[in-house]
C-alpha cells in the first residue's frame, strides 16, 4: 500500500497544458537527434562496407596472381 502512495506522487497531470510545451519540444528535438544520428551511422557503415568490397577485391586479385605464378612455375 505504501508503494502506491509514494509512485502516485509522481503522476502530475497540471490544469495548465501549457507545462507541456517544454516536453513536446524536447521530445521533437530529440527524435530528429535520434533520425541524424541514425543515418549518419548507416551512411558510415555503407562507407565501411565499400572499403572493405575493395579490399577484398584486390586480395583475390593477389592471391589469383600468385595462383598464376606458382601454376607457370610448375
Amino acid at each position: 500500500m505504501n508503494h502506491l502512495l509514494l509512485y502516485g506522487y509522481f503522476l502530475y497531470f497540471p490544469e495548465d497544458k501549457s507545462a507541456y510545451i517544454p516536453a513536446i519540444v524536447e521530445m521533437i528535438f530529440l527524435v530528429l537527434l535520434c533520425l541524424a544520428v541514425f543515418f549518419a551511422v548507416k551512411r558510415l557503415s555503407k562507407r565501411q562496407e565499400m572499403k572493405t568490397k575493395e579490399l577484398e577485391e584486390r586480395i583475390l586479385m593477389e592471391r589469383e596472381k600468385e595462383k598464376e605464378k606458382h601454376t607457370e612455375l610448375k
